[in-house]
Order: structure tokens, then sequence, then C-alpha cells
């Protein structure tokens, strides 16, 4: 007694614990496939590798468990190198990808957080396979034996092409098979792996022989995996096979003009096979407007950013590919541009009467050597003379630049000159550049206007930094950034104006600071720049934090809030003033410090409402907002419910809702719950109020039962808790319907209408599983002639189990599904010798020429599946229609249903079940059994595997 009564103490101790912490528990993560997987194994470290054919479907679902409900993150790595898929993580579930490339393999990981403990992280690696059409490349070498006067012709024969897994290379001569060893004159060469190409496999052919002269295949096979097929390419040798050679009908450079056609032809002068012809273009691809015919590529309406190399590749696998270039180059002139350098002799940058002044003219020309330059004087045309002195720089300095010397400048030499850029042959467009020179012609100077630095405006406003030009001509103004090394607002290093003015729209914070302004040589003297610096200072409110909070308390509590600085500029704040609504509660200074509390001791109804705290400074106000209510915190709902439906009649069906309230001791005491439900697709909600007695303490699990849902409905449901103050946050979610698994039922039913498919699991000794799917998704492209149309029903909707015969699967491959397991509790009026009968029925498919064997099993607590022994087996095609089986079945201990499906001799096999029941008692008007008097003695009712901790305590101490 006094054993029990210890035991008991310790048992109200850990119930204490589990009850402090509730039900709040860490995320747990499984992960689950569907779709087309050719092969899922684990390896070693319990890795999980799932492997799929290229264009398949890839779905991975990650199954969790925890409360609060955990957060869903998928993400993938390739590699050593991160590649997060699509636009970003994917937040759901279940990962989708229709059609998977091979380029979307790597690893997968799922990551399930609520806030406890550590987030849980489950990882599959996805390996996706496929096999390219191979290529043969053709490669000869002569060589000259030495002091003898003969050739020996070698033939090199590459087969290549990508794939994954790694490929099996096969070669025939005609239909010969070529091994090494096979013949002399033969040697074939190991797969070896190369970056460019991938994996080649070479056959060399010795000093060729007139036999050699044939059709050669290379057969590429990944021994179909994946149901992949095998994929084989032939080239055929003989003594005119040749490398491509080809010729270019057309200039090299080609100039032309703006908008006119340009054809380029290309044409072939030798190879065999025939090659095939390309063009390509050394900067990109080609130019969208083009279009190739034949080897001839047109450009209409040619434009400058259509120049460049262009190059015709003929390739025929013989030899390395052909190719021969030309350069088309497009007439322009562009960004025409002067600068006056003074005499260099003297320290003065005045232009002045006796002493050398030089103009100098530059242009972006295209083609450079046509361009050609003019000088006028006034209008008239000027020539080079001992004082007037024309050149033109060279090309390798300064690029497109004439230069006009006027040695001892004297009075007449004042007036406009024009600098005139043209290119030989015409059609473009000149360019003209003027350029005066008078006694006003005088080097710049740069100033900042009084009271424009340093500038101060508020944030969000515009602002012009303004530096005035003095000087003729005004030049172009450089800006940049004085205090550091950081862009402009443009985001460029330096930025151009004409004026003198940089104008700044919508100024922000972070452009406070030191600007440069700086005369530029163009359009202007050739001298050392001037520059002046102006400071701007952006002024803004105070930045404050909290922006915006909300608080929870409950009527009669006490309330603190708290307003803190973060920065200002001017940073002296002035005052801060809170506020409730409009009303004015409290005003004041700051001293030393930086923020500011309000607390409200004893919160009353009027109490609750949005208050503001403005902290002020001279430019405006920052504000803090908190909003104060007495709402309670939404409730949690619990999805880790064990069966948590159950069905009583055929019609309709109940659930078990269960919930926590999330921080239910920050507000007011729950009175009542406002619960609504309404049909998916419907807009009438139904409602009720759930009373609440006493208070609920955290982690509590709080339980109401849904009943007259009908079925098979799925029910959104909305949860409203209500305080003194009034409704709360509320929280939604959707209760969907699937066949009950319930201990407190006299029968098991299962139709495989949701996941995970009642439980039932797939044994990880047979050679391949069984596949949950439904007529209106099954892919049927392998496997004609063969699985049911609908499931049991009829229905193209409904969901079945079966076993899918397509390659990779071989004869005898077995697929075996164990049901979850059953405890049997006998009754005092059963007896080990007399168990009670249950039936055990289930609908089958067997329609196909090549339809194997379905077996059924009762696997008893103990039992291996070879010594359990089936209790119903059938062999061949059955017909096109769902036919039902029915045992009884009398097993003595707690055990398992299992089904196992052998692949026949062809592809034509698929087998489905569907709809699997078991009852209490013996089956009603059974249908004929294959195998008679083998099932085993068994059971009273059905328990899934569950004991309570009090009753093992207490009879392990009788």
């Amino acid at each position: 007694m006094d054993g029990i009564i210890s035991v008991l103490g310790v048992l109200t101790l850990v119930l204490e614990g589990i009850s402090c912490q509730g039900v709040y528990a860490p995320p747990t993560v499984r992960i689950m496939h569907s779709g087309h997987a050719c092969n899922v194994e684990e390896e070693r470290y319990s890795e999980r590798v799932y492997t799929i054919r290229e264009g398949e479907m890839l779905e991975l679902t990650c199954l969790v468990t925890g409360h609060p409900r955990p957060q869903i993150r998928w993400t993938k790595t390739a590699g050593s190198v991160s590649d997060r898929f699509q636009d970003s993580s994917v937040f759901n579930e279940t990962l989708h990808i229709a059609k998977i490339q091979r380029h979307q393999g790597g690893r997968y990981y799922c990551k399930a957080e609520n806030g406890l403990g550590s987030p849980a992280i489950k990882s599959i690696r996805v390996d996706v396979y496929y096999l390219d059409e191979p290529v043969v490349t053709v490669h000869q070498s002569i060589g000259e034996a030495k002091e003898q006067f003969y050739y020996e012709r070698t033939v090199f024969l590459r087969c290549i092409a990508n794939s994954n897994p790694p490929i099996r290379y096969s070669w025939f001569r005609g239909r010969d098979v070529l091994s090494q060893g096979s013949d002399k004159g033969v040697e074939i060469y190991e797969p070896f792996f190369t970056q460019l190409q991938g994996e080649t496999k070479i056959l060399k052919l010795k000093n060729l022989r007139p036999k050699d002269y044939a059709n050669y295949s290379c057969i590429a096979s990944v021994r179909n995996v994946c149901g992949i097929a095998d994929r084989r390419v032939v080239f055929r040798l003989t003594n005119k096979t040749a490398p491509a050679s080809i010729k270019l009908l057309v200039e090299d450079p080609i100039v032309v003009n703006p908008g006119q056609t340009v054809s380029l032809v290309c044409i072939t002068t030798g190879g065999e096979p025939t090659p095939s012809l390309n063009w390509t273009l050394s900067s990109g691809s080609l130019p969208e407007k083009s279009l190739m015919k034949d080897g001839t590529l047109t450009l209409p309406a040619i434009a400058s950013e259509d120049a460049g190399i262009y190059s015709c590749i003929a390739s025929n696998n013989v030899g390395n590919p052909a190719k021969k270039s030309t350069t088309i180059i497009v007439r322009a002139l562009k960004k025409g541009r002067f600068w006056i350098t003074p005499d260099p002799y003297h320290n003065d940058d005045n232009i002045q009467i006796g002493r050398e002044v030089k103009i100098s003219c530059q242009v972006e020309a295209t083609p450079p050597e046509e361009l050609q330059f003019s000088w006028l004087k006034n209008g008239r045309p000027l020539r080079s003379s001992e004082r007037m002195v024309i050149t033109q720089t060279d090309p390798d300095i300064s690029p497109g630049t004439t230069n006009l010397d006027i040695i001892d400048l004297k009075f007449t030499d004042f007036g406009t000159y024009t600098c005139v850029a043209a290119l030989r042959g015409g059609a473009i467009p000149e360019i003209s550049i003027d350029v005066n020179i008078s006694s006003t012609t005088v080097p710049p100077n740069l100033t900042v206007p009084r009271g424009k630095s340093p500038m101060a405006v508020r944030e969000g406003d515009t602002v012009e930094l303004e530096c005035l030009v003095s000087g003729k001509p005004k030049p172009i103004i450089l800006w940049s950034r004085a205090d550091k090394e950081a862009p402009m607002p443009d985001g460029s290093m330096q930025m151009e104006t004409y004026d003198g003015v940089l104008r700044i729209v919508n100024v922000s914070r972070e452009m406070s600071g030191s600007y440069r302004c700086q005369t530029s040589q163009y359009n202007g003297f050739n001298v050392k720049p001037r520059e002046a610096v102006i400071e701007l200072i952006v002024r803004y409110p105070p930045a404050v934090e909290p922006v915006w909070q909300e608080v929870r308390q409950g009527l009669g509590r006490t309330v603190s809030m708290n307003c803190r600085v973060l920065r200002a500029h001017p940073s002296r704040v002035l005052r801060y003033e809170w506020r409730l609504g409009s009303r004015l509660l409290h005003a004041g200074t700051f001293d030393s410090r930086d923020d500011t509390d309000y607390t409200v001791r004893n919160l009353a109804r009027e109490g609750y409402g949005e208050y503001t705290c403005d902290i002020i400074n001279e430019v405006g106000p920052g504000r803090c907002t908190f909003l104060v209510t007495g709402k309670a915190y939404p409730p949690e709902f619990y999805y880790d419910t064990y069966n948590p439906l159950w069905q009583n009649r055929p019609r309709v069906y109940g659930y078990k809702l269960q919930w926590t309230q999330m921080n239910p001791n920050a507000v007011d005491r729950i009175m009542v719950y406002r619960l609504g439900i309404r049909q998916t697709g419907k807009q009438r909600w139904w409602e009720q109020e759930i009373q609440v007695e006493g208070n609920i303490h955290k982690g509590e699990l709080i339980t109401h039962n849904l009943t007259e849902l009908i079925r098979p409905e799925a029910y959104v449901v909305r949860l409203t808790p209500i305080t003194r103050f009034g409704e709360g946050d509320s929280s939604t979610r959707v209760v969907t319907y699937s066949v009950p698994i319930n201990p407190h039922l006299r029968e098991f039913h299962c139709s495989f209408e949701e996941d995970p498919v009642c439980m039932f699991t797939q044994d990880k000794n047979d050679d391949f599983d069984w596949t949950r799917h439904s007529a209106a998704t099954r892919d049927t492209k392998y496997t004609p002639n063969t699985g049911p149309s609908g499931d049991r029903s009829g229905s193209k909707q409904g969901f079945y189990m079966y076993i899918e015969t397509s390659r990779p699967r071989k004869e005898g491959d077995t697929a075996r599904l164990l049901s979850p397991t059953f405890n049997v509790a006998l009754k005092s009026s059963y007896s080990i010798s007399s168990p009670p009968a249950y039936c055990f029925s289930f609908y089958f498919h067997m329609f196909g020429k090549h339809i194997g064997t379905l077996n059924a099993f009762v696997k008893q607590k103990g039992q291996s599946t070879s010594e359990a022994g089936p209790v119903w087996s059938l062999s061949g095609n059955q017909g096109d229609r769902w036919r039902q089986a029915k045992i009884s079945i009398h097993p003595t201990a707690s055990f398992q249903v299992m089904f196992e499906g052998i692949r026949g001799p062809g592809i034509e096999g698929d087998i489905a079940i569907d709809d699997v029941t078991l009852e209490e008692g013996e089956c009603p008007d059974p249908p004929s059994n294959p195998i008679r008097g083998a099932a085993a003695h068994s059971v009273s009712s059905i328990w899934p595997l569950s004991v309570t901790l009090f009753y093992t305590v207490f009879i392990g101490l009788r």
C-alpha cells in the first residue's frame, strides 16, 4: 500500500509539472513526398534521397507538430552555394514544382518554428535524373612513319552526352558490338569527364581499313532508371568524311550608314556530312530584328548598337568547327566639345594681345579614320597659315581632336571661330561648334552667393545648391561630395549642370554634408579647375520609438508607457505632449533625459483608447502611439489532437475542437467564447456561445465537440474570446472530413481520401511503394490498358491505393502496405481458445494482361511477414471492375493487416485497393476466398495502441 501511495505521489508531481507547462510544445518536423518519385531511400546518417525524372512533378509536404502552430519555411541549397528557389523562400506546408528541371535538384530544408525551443529542421535531397541526346564528333590525325613511305590515318569518334546518373556507353559498327579486344584495329577508351563537354567515350580506329568505313552507333544508357530510355546517335564514316570549310562573300570590315540593310553571306566550300551554318555576335546575342536563312544573315535598318564582330560558324561534328568573321562599323558623329588654352609660356590664365591662344575641338567619330575637320572664322573658311596653325592631334593621345593655334594674338583676330566635323562620304550630319574669342573672353571663377552656405532645409523639401559662374564662355559645372566618398542623389559619383545650380528633390537626412562645385575644361578654359564648397544641413523632427505599440490590459490595473528619442536635428528637443485622443494629459520639457513616461494607475473603461506622445523640436514633432485596449488575445487552435474526428451515423460526423488561450492573464477573465461555423464555399455563419467557468491558465487545453457536421463537407470555424471589455481577436481554422480511426468505435474504415492514409505505412523491406492517387490526377502515359478509371464508388475524384508497375519495376518486385496496429481487449465471455471474430473486407481492381498477385495478411505482434502467411490471395487479370473480398479473422494479440502487391511479367499490371474495413463479428455472406481456413485466430474490439500511465503503474504493483 505504501508503494502505491508513493507512486501516486510521484504521479501527482509529474501531472502538476505537465499542467504547469500545458500543451505548449516545440515543433517537430517530418517530410512526406508525393508526385512521380523514382525512388526514395535512406543513406548514411539518415539522409533521405528522393530521385525524380526531369519534367515530372515534385511535391514535398512538411508535416509538423507543436503548439502554438509552427510557421513552416522551405529553403533550398545546391552544392556549397545557397540557391533560393523561385523568388524567395516558400512559407507553406507543401512545396510544389510542376515540371522539375535539373538545376532544381539539391537539398530542400523544411524549417518549423513557433517560438518554443529551437526550430525543427528536416531535409531531403532531391536528385533529378535526365539523359540528353548524345552527340558524336570525329577527329582525324595523320602521322608519317620515320624512314618509311606511308602515312598512318587514325580516326577518333567521341561520344558526348549530359546525364544524371552517369552514362554507360556502347559502340556498334553496323549491327556488330564493338568492345575492347574484339578488333585489333579498334581501341575503346574508358569514359572520362571534361568540364566543357561532360562525360565522353572515345572510339579509336587505328590506320583506317576499308571495313572501317561504316555506320557507327553510340548508345547512351542510364540503365532505364526512372524509366529513362536509352538514346542512340548514328554517324556514317566514309572515305569522303571531312571537316567543314566556309567562305564569306563580304568585305571586312563593312562600313555602313545608319538605317541601311546589311546582308552577310556565308557559304560552305567543303565538309561531309553537310555542315550546318550559324551566325554569332561577339558582344552577345544577335539583334532581335535580324533574319537568318541558308547561311545569309540580314540586318534591316542597322543602328549604332548593332555594330560589332559577326562570325559565321560551320559545324558537321568532324574536326573543329570552321569560323570566319567580319566587322560591321556603323558611321556616327556625336559629343562635340571645345576648350580654350591660354599661352602656356606665361603664368596667366587670361587671353592677351600679343600672346598665343589655342582652341581645341573634339568629337567622337566612327570610323575615326573617316573624320575630317574644317575651320571657319566669322562664317568664312579658314586655312592654316604661319599665325593660324591648324593641326589634328595624334589619335592615340586624344582621338577625334583638332587644334587651332593663334600665334601672336591681334585685335583683328577677335571673332567667332567654328569647328566643323564631318565624315568622308557624307550621309552623316555634320557637327558645328562655335567658340567666341574677344576681349570679354575671360577664364571662369566660382563663388557661392551670400547666404547660400550653409543651406538648412527641412527633410522632404526641394533644395537648390548654387555656385555663381563668372567668365566667358561659361563651362560645365561638375558636382560631387566633398566630405566623403558617397554617391550623389542620382546614384552617380558626379553630376553635371550647365547653369551652376544643383537641384535636389525630396532631400533626406542622409544627404547632409559638403558638396563641391568645380569647373570642367570642356566648353570653357583649359586651366586649373576652380571650385567652391557648399554645406547642406538637413533638419528633421525627432525620430522616436516605439512608433506604434499595442498595450493590452485589464480594468483596474496599471499601464506604463515610454517614448524615447533616437535622433533629431537640431538635436535640442524643446518639449513633449501626452494626449488621449485630442485631450491633453501631460506636457513638459526635457532636461538631460532622452525619454518620457506616462502611467495610468487604475485603468478605467474610459482610459482605453489611443495615447500619443509628441516629442517636438524646431522642425516638428515625432510621435509615439500606444493603443491601450482590453481586447483578449486570439485563441490558439490545437492541431495535434489524436483522432479528433468520429462518426456515429453514416451521413454526419463530429470533431473534437481544441485550443489554448494566448496570454489569458493579460486582460480581464474570458467569460465566454463565441463560436462561428460555416460550410466552405457558403456565406452563412451559425453562431453559439461557449461558457467559461473560472480563470483560464496559460497552456490549458480547452475542448468543445462539434457535432452534426455533414459528411464529407469541410467547415470554417471562427472562435472569438469575450471579456468585460467586449470581443477579443478571433482565430479561424478549417475542419476537413477524413475517415476516422477511433478507439471508441467497433469498426475501422479507410477509403484513402485523406493523407496520411488512415495511418497506413509503407513496408521498408519491400522493393517499391504503394501510391495514393485518383483517376483525375493519375499519370497513365506509361501504363495504358491497366488500372481503374475511378475509385470504388466510380468517382474520378475519389482516391485509392495502387501499385505502378511501369519501369523500373521488374517481375517479382513486391510492395507492402501496413495498417496501424490494433489492440485486442478480451472480454470475459471470450477465451484464448475461442476468440471473437472480425470481418476484414476490401475492394480490389486487377485489370491488365500482366497482372501479378495480390496478397492480404494478418500480422500479429511478434510475427515476421514470412511467418504470418496470407489470409487471402489472388492472381491474374480479373477484368476492368472493382470486386470485394471478405475474410473472417480471429487475432489473439495486437495485429496489423497488410497488403502485398507482386508485379507480373509486364507494365500492364497495375493493382488497386479501396475501402478497407474491419468490423466486429463474422463476415455475412462472404464471397469465395481463394485461401480457406488460413485466417489466424484473434480479437474482441479494435484499439490502436495506447495505455494510460496510472493503469501501467497500478498493474505493475499488484
